[in-house]
This record gives structure tokens, C-alpha cells and sequence, in this order.
């Protein structure tokens, strides 16, 4: 055994002289924002009406290097508002002809490239409720996981590249330095995999991801693996850009009960008083007026399946609405930028009170 490890660290070192690292750099940069916000809250507590100023701050470190054979690596970082620990971090190894690897937690996985991929000129309708499932799509797998992203490719004059991502314990829980997560009594391993194609103006992606559901309960195979899913569309014209998306969630969990929801109770995104699944779309439209100035609007339409074959009856399918409205303004390195959202039966509830949300921020980036 101990021949064994002599053997694999001067294998080791034999290898860190062939690839030695150039002299890499380390930056640093970040920012500062300060909104305003009011209207209703798109919370639980339906029909609230909140008022208030908030900041939150942001600093990231990437450090950067290359080895002699081409591949570059970087180590990137970012911490909390409050400056007291990391939100994000990850490291990524990219080769000169077989493409990148990203190993770490916090950065979006492979589907933060493909979920609510519609031109929005400040945030994505997600901002205002936790409810909007397009939003949710494959993010079990956004910590400690890894990524594989293929070199460009291009096939008669169509650009090509494929995503995909793997995690042991995909239950998107953040662990210290060096952890691993651990074990979990409900979900084991997922996957991930996504295609974005381009021609010209013109830009498509296709995404799926898994998870294993290892709690095999309920009545008869109610309980299955999570499968997730979202295609997109974009085009860009001059100074218009238009997009098209379509998402899809079901959790896997069984109802916690043989009764039904209905229509006039607030649901919750994997939850087992939830079952069922969610569709959704959206559709967006972008306009730079000039180098400076930027508006956009969007619109979602999210359903709710309550799937009634597991349940006492049949009931009705649930659509919650959402519509946008945006602006952008920046000057080097300051952008003041504004939204009006509006949400129709949110939480899938259609009793619950319309929650419209007007903010208003002032950004400060270095």
C-alpha cells in the first residue's frame, strides 16, 4: 500500500512539471444596489401591502491561470451581503480542444443557460414570486456538482454546443470547504443535459434534468423521479430582440392525502400536498433604443395539473398570469432600472387577491 501511494504522488509531481502553471492573476470586482419597492407581496400571506427601501451589496473574487499546454483554469468566489460568508464559488478547467469542466455550488448548473430565456431588460418574472416553476427547472442540481460544456461546434453553418452536469446528491444544499453533502433520506443522484443551437440571429436550447426519489411511498408508484424540462427560442433584429419559452415540472411526490386542492388553495413547488405538475410559458420582447436606453415586456402563463387520478374527484386546472413591464438606463458604471409586474391567482390560487409590484433600483457596479 505504501509502494502504491509512492508511486501515484511521484506520478503526480511528474505531471505537474509537464503542465506547469503560468504566473495567473486574481480580480476582484462588484457592486451595490439601492431599490425601492411597493404594492403587494406575492407571498403566502396573499394581499399584503409592503413599502420600503432596501441595499444589498456584492463582491466576487476570480482568480485566473494557464497551464503550458494551453488549458486555462479559474477559481472564482463570491460572498454574502453581509459579508460574513460565500454565496457562490466554483473552479473551471477549459482545454483547448475538448471543452470546459465547472466544479461548485451556487452557479446556476447547466440550467441557468436555459430557464426563463426570454429578452428581459432588468429581472426575470421570478423576482416577484418563489411560484413561477419555469424558474425552478433543474436547480437541485445548482451545488456540488459537475459540468461539462463542448467546444463550439458548427454543422452546415449551425452552431452547436452541448451541456451537461452531474450530481451525486442532488438536493441543492450548500456544504463548507471541502464538503460533500452528505446523504439524504429523499433524493440520490441527478442529471442534467441541454443543446443550444444558433444560426445567425437566431438562437434555440433544449434542456432536461433528473433526480432519483428514493422514498419509495405512497399508494402504489405515485412516488417517481423528478423530471424537469424547458425549450427556448430567441431571435435578435437590429435593436429587437423577441423570445419564446416553454417549461415543465413534476416533482414526483404523492399527494399527502386522496383530496384534491382545488382551485382556491395556494400550492406549493414540491411539496406533497402539491402533486401533480406545472406547465408553463412566457414570452418576451426587448427593444434598445440606443446604447443607453432599454425597455422590455414579458408575459407568463403558468398551470397548475393537480393530476386527479390521485385524487377523490376531478378537479379543475389552475393558471396563474404574470405580465411585465421594464426599463434600463445606464452610464458607465451606474444604471438606474425599474419594474412593473403584475400577477393573476398567484400561489395557483383563485381567491387570492392580484399582487402588483412596482420596484425601482439604482445600481453601482466596479
Amino acid at each position: 500500500m505504501n509502494n502504491f501511494k509512492k508511486v501515484g504522488l511521484t506520478a503526480l509531481a511528474g505531471s505537474l512539471v509537464a503542465f506547469s502553471a503560468h504566473a495567473g492573476e486574481l480580480t476582484v470586482t462588484g457592486g451595490a444596489n439601492a431599490t425601492y419597492k411597493w404594492g403587494k407581496d406575492a407571498t403566502a400571506n396573499h394581499g399584503n401591502t409592503s413599502k420600503g427601501i432596501g441595499t444589498d451589496k456584492d463582491v466576487a473574487f476570480t482568480g485566473s491561470g494557464e497551464l503550458d499546454n494551453g488549458t486555462t483554469f479559474t477559481v472564482g468566489t463570491a460572498t454574502l451581503d453581509s459579508q460574513s460568508g460565500l454565496t457562490s464559488g466554483y473552479i473551471t478547467i477549459t482545454t483547448p480542444s475538448f471543452g470546459s469542466f465547472l466544479m461548485g455550488h451556487s452557479t446556476g448548473g447547466v440550467a441557468g443557460k436555459y430557464d426563463e430565456e426570454v429578452p428581459q431588460v432588468y429581472e426575470q418574472l421570478s423576482d416577484v414570486s418563489s411560484m413561477v416553476s419555469a424558474n425552478k427547472v433543474g436547480d437541485f442540481m445548482d451545488n456540488n456538482h459537475i459540468n461539462y460544456t463542448s467546444p463550439a461546434l458548427e454543422f452546415a453553418g449551425v452552431g452547436v454546443s452541448i451541456d451537461l452536469g452531474y450530481s451525486p446528491q442532488a438536493r441543492d444544499s450548500v456544504v463548507g470547504d471541502g464538503g460533500t453533502g452528505g446523504g439524504d433520506g429523499t433524493y440520490g443522484a441527478g442529471k442534467e443535459a441541454g443543446v443550444t443551437l444558433s444560426y445567425e440571429g437566431l438562437k434555440a436550447g433544449f434542456y432536461g434534468a433528473e433526480r432519483e426519489n428514493i422514498t419509495p411511498t405512497g399508494t402504489g408508484d405515485a412516488v417517481k423521479d423528478e423530471f424537469n424540462g424547458a425549450w427556448y427560442v430567441k431571435y435578435n433584429f437590429g435593436p429587437v430582440s423577441i423570445g419564446y419559452s416553454e417549461s415543465y415540472l413534476d416533482s414526483g411526490l404523492a399527494a399527502t392525502s386522496t383530496t384534491a386542492l382545488g382551485t382556491n388553495a395556494a400550492k406549493t413547488l414540491r411539496n406533497g400536498a402539491s402533486d401533480g405538475f406545472f406547465e408553463g410559458e412566457q414570452i418576451g420582447i426587448a427593444f434598445n433604443v440606443n446604447e443607453n436606453f432599454s425597455v422590455s415586456y414579458s408575459e407568463s402563463e403558468e398551470t397548475y395539473d393537480e393530476q386527479s387520478d390521485l385524487s377523490s374527484g376531478d378537479t379543475a386546472d389552475v393558471s396563474m398570469k404574470m405580465d411585465a413591464m421594464q426599463v434600463a438606463y445606464s452610464m458607465g458604471g451606474m444604471s438606474i432600472k425599474a419594474y412593473k409586474m403584475k400577477i393573476e391567482n398567484p400561489f395557483f390560487d383563485e381567491d387570492a387577491e392580484d399582487t402588483n409590484i412596482t420596484e425601482i433600483a439604482l445600481g453601482l457596479a466596479f
